[in-house]
């Protein structure tokens, strides 16, 4: 079965969560928010057709919302909007992304102006990011409630779910809030991904990363660092994306106008305390 890899993963990030809530609490929160992280990517491997062709198989699959903060059927939906590629980065119709109209950032209040300014540092996207995503995607799907009954379905849910969780934990030696703590470290970790994934750039194709790194964060976020190769080929399994692009590396640079990273630690060493981009899109006009 050539999807021998993703679900050998998945029944190491299970087994590997089971075995770390009876772990002593210091080793068992690092280790759950590397695991949690990778469940998250997981995730991702889901939403795109893998392991299984069945959408409920792979939703089935990863279902447990190990983070407690996204609603898996949430992820689905804003996830394939954000694979719409001529919208990549648009402040109003790419779900996922971080970069907001002028004319908006112009209206908010100077303390929220200083939060989202700190939050575009990488340090800040670590420390910060876990609470400033949260509320922009909760409040993004507030004013969706009214006007697409599957944002209060996934909500719906996710609720129980994340009770299910809460309540497996309890039954475990581990201390709830040494979870709390473990799952916001991993959704820290996503944000380690997310941080340099896409630009602000006239073509489309400019708009995403790859960063050259085959170390164990690419592991984690399964290959998702060669990203304009991922948005090109959505359906290729994580596994399959090195190899496509070695075959292919100066293509895809030269689609991508060269937008890379030698390594997470370089992007680590340019921008932990200084901003990669400005929170308002500078390319864009409403």
């Amino acid at each position: 079965m050539k999807e021998w890899p993703t679900l050998g993963l998945v029944a190491l990030c299970y087994g590997g969560v089971a075995a770390a809530l009876y772990a002593p609490v210091w080793l068992a929160i690092p280790v759950l928010g590397l695991l949690i992280a990778l469940h998250a990517s997981l995730q991702h491997e889901a939403i795109h057709g893998h392991p299984f062709r069945s959408p409920w198989l792979n939703a089935a699959l990863v279902w447990p919302p190990l983070t407690l903060a996204i609603p898996y059927l949430r992820f689905y939906d804003t996830h394939l909007a954000h694979h719409r590629d001529a919208r990549l980065t648009d402040p109003f119709d790419d779900p996922e992304t971080h970069f907001l109209d002028e004319g908006v950032w112009e209206t908010l209040p100077r303390a929220a102006q200083v939060v989202l300014s700190a939050n575009n540092t990488l340090l800040g996207r670590l420390v910060l990011g876990p609470v400033v995503g949260q509320v922009l995607f909760m409040a993004g799907d507030a004013r969706a409630l009214g006007r697409d009954g599957r944002v209060a379905l996934g909500w719906l849910v996710h609720l129980p779910a994340v009770a299910l969780v809460l309540w497996a934990v309890s039954l475990t030696p581990l201390p709830i809030w040494a979870y709390l703590i473990a799952a916001y470290l991993g959704l820290s970790i996503l944000k380690i991904r997310t941080f340099c994934e896409h630009q602000a750039h006239e073509q489309t194709g400019g708009r995403s990363v790859i960063i050259e790194d085959r170390g164990p964060l690419a592991l984690i976020f399964l290959n998702n660092n060669l990203h304009v190769v991922h948005h090109l080929h959505p359906n290729v399994p994580w596994y399959a994306l090195p190899e496509q692009f070695r075959r292919n590396r100066a293509r895809y640079l030269r689609l991508n106008d060269d937008y890379r990273f030698a390594s997470y630690g370089d992007i680590f060493r340019r921008y932990f305390f200084r901003a990669k981009d400005p929170v308002a899109h500078p390319l864009w006009r409403r």
